[in-house]
């Protein structure tokens, strides 16, 4: 979808293009006749496309030159799956007259109705709306004789050319760069663009209305777009646009912006402004603020982009993806490299599959190729949390990204009821503090090279067991592991359960740092994990609370391999032999020996989840 829109404008200069020629021809001819032919001809030799109008062709010439052609279409490329890659109902152009008599074409405005634009790139990576020349390469002898032979034609026809339309040069490169620049309306409606990548389905976006309003020292700006069900609007105003394109780089620039942006009825307000100095950096100080604004429609447009493109439905494996953090490269190309401030205050904002975000505050610093965002804070059910990140040299090869932050006061309950989730929790006070760095193109690089602390815990809740199965292949291993009963009740009884996870180059070092206690268990974890290869190796020491185990194994005896991608449960020999000294071998045969051993765990009760309870403070200055 992003691919269209890039292209939108540049529809826009080609078709001023086209009417610069219109109206330069305008001028030394009043035949409409000639002057669509001398226009097809002209595009067919800068381009190989045809040029057709096959409705009327007008002029005016008070109060000022305008034009107006009807039924204009240009061919596709050849390859293209659409015979025309562009069709406009009505096209009116108004021409500046002084400028013509220096022999170049300024249009001070534009309206266009009934545009029809195909997008489409084929796998040669050609896409249909380059419009550069055919280039003409001899193919024998045959063709250097005939160049030869028409060599003095060829000069005479370029020569005429040059005659009949004096100053080319300097009218096509002003086509584009000055037409742009002296313009100043546009107006367009009705407008359908499509977009057709290689093996992918059409997208399609429609335009109701689009306008650029010059008047004195503003712009006014409205534009209605949709895709699919879901629908954009931009209404505002900035400083005068022509006047910023013609500064720009060349003289200092100071543009004021005023804009509401509104997706499905929900409203944003953009104010600030941007200050461009020649040949530096822009500056820019803009505000975003809302009373409610809605990221769920952009989320669905995504979502129904990427299932439209895909050629037919595929059911992901497990051996598909090489590692649980990914490996695919992130959008760092896609953070501008700039100087200034954007300050975000939403007093709500809904976002997928997630509670609302109450009182967002954030504030986002660009400083060349540093990106910081500092005191960034949100409600969340009953709880708040707030988060300062940045990342740097993100165009280089390893780009770092450093992030830290706590939450506190919210509940699973909160969580897990806004959600679309059928399981059913109640309670769960759970409070979060992460303090991490990492380098990499990717999460698993990133990953791999993580040093810092995370904490997690979560008290007192009930715990649907649909909840516990949706928590992916790792977490269904381990909770097998501990507790192979747990399929025969309907909820587990969670009466705490802390992980905190300390990371040294990748590497996750597990030393009664993990524990969990239901209403029956009380579980350790030890081992560690390695980010770089995703390799576990965590042994599960479960105790029966009550002093007695029915069909749960000993303590050190379970062992979580594998990797995280691809977990298995597997048999500590070191716990199989400890348990061996010192109960005999009668637990292998089933002996009674068993429930001797376990008696003795009421008298030493320990408590896991103390134990690996670390100081917030410790990792997020701040959180307690």
């Amino acid at each position: 979808m992003s691919k269209p829109l890039k292209i939108f404008f540049m529809v826009l200069i080609s078709i001023l293009g086209i009417g610069g020629l219109i109206s330069w021809y305008a001028v030394s001819s009043i035949n409409t006749g000639a002057l669509t032919k001398f226009l097809s001809s002209t595009v067919k030799d800068a381009t190989g496309r045809d040029l057709t109008i096959s409705g009327p062709v007008s002029l005016t010439f008070f109060p000022s030159i305008g034009l107006k052609a009807e039924q204009v279409s240009l061919s596709n490329a050849q390859w293209a799956s659409d015979s025309q890659m562009l069709s406009l109902k009505q096209v009116e152009l108004d021409i500046k007259l002084l400028p013509l008599f220096a022999k170049r074409v300024e249009i001070s405005s534009i309206s266009a109705n009934g545009l029809v634009l195909h997008l489409q790139s084929n796998k040669a990576g050609q896409d249909n709306w380059d419009l550069s020349p055919p280039s003409i390469v001899p193919s024998g002898p045959a063709d250097s004789v005939n160049a030869k032979n028409s060599g003095s034609t060829n000069a005479l026809t370029s020569t005429a050319a040059t005659a009949k339309t004096p100053n080319t040069a300097t009218t096509d490169t002003s086509s584009g760069e000055s037409n742009f620049v002296a313009i100043t309306s546009i107006h367009m409606s009705d407008a359908r663009i499509s977009y057709q990548g290689v093996g992918n389905a059409v997208q399609l976006i429609t335009v109701p209305q689009f306008s650029l309003e010059g008047g004195g020292s503003k712009t006014t700006v409205l534009l209605d777009l949709q895709y699919e069900n879901y629908k954009l609007g931009l209404r505002g105003k900035t400083s005068a646009l022509r006047q910023a394109l013609i500064d720009w780089d060349q003289s200092p620039v100071n543009m004021k912006l005023d804009f509401n942006l509104s997706l499905n009825g929900k409203a944003l307000d953009i104010t600030g402004q941007i200050d461009k100095n020649p040949k530096q950096l822009p500056q820019f100080d803009l505000k975003m603020s809302s009373k409610s604004f809605d990221l769920i429609p952009l989320a669905a447009a995504a979502a129904a982009s990427a299932s439209t493109n895909a050629k037919k439905p595929v059911t992901p494996k497990k051996s598909e993806a090489k590692y649980f953090f990914s490996d695919q490269p992130l959008p760092f190309d896609l953070i501008p490299e700039a100087s200034g401030k954007v300050t975000i205050n939403i007093a709500e904002l809904n976002v997928p599959d997630q509670a609302p975000f109450k009182n967002l505050q954030a504030s986002l610093l660009f400083k060349g190729d540093i990106l910081e965002l500092n005191s960034m804070s949100f409600d969340l059910g009953k709880g708040q949390a707030q988060a300062q990140g940045v990342i740097s040299q993100f165009n280089s090869a390893s780009p770092l990204l450093s992030m830290k932050g706590m939450a506190k006061g919210f509940t699973l309950e909160q969580i897990i009821a806004s959600t679309n989730s059928n399981a059913k929790v109640s309670g769960g006070n759970t409070q979060l503090a992460f303090n991490l760095s990492g380098r990499g193109k990717s999460l698993h690089q990133m990953a791999a090279s993580s040093n810092g602390a995370l904490q997690i815990s979560i008290n007192n809740a009930t715990l649907d067991s649909k909840l516990l199965n949706k928590g992916g292949d790792f977490v269904i291993t381990v909770l097998d592991a501990v507790n192979p009963m747990r399929k025969k009740t309907n909820n587990t009884i969670l009466e705490c359960a802390v992980a905190y996870l300390p990371l040294t180059n990748g590497m996750i070092p597990l030393k009664n740092s993990v524990g969990v206690e239901t209403d029956r268990l009380d579980v350790a974890l030890s081992g560690n994990v390695n980010l770089n290869t995703e390799v576990i190796n965590i042994k599960i020491d479960p105790q029966e609370k009550s002093g007695i185990t029915t069909g749960i194994d000993l303590g050190g005896l379970v062992q979580l391999v594998g990797t995280l991608q691809n977990p298995q449960v597997g048999v500590s020999k070191e716990g199989v032999v400890n348990s061996a000294v010192s109960i005999g071998l009668g637990f292998l045969t089933g002996g009674i020996s068993i429930a001797a051993e376990n008696a003795k765990s009421p008298a030493s009760k320990r408590q896991s989840c103390t134990a690996a309870l670390h100081s917030w403070t410790s990792i997020y200055p701040g959180s307690n």
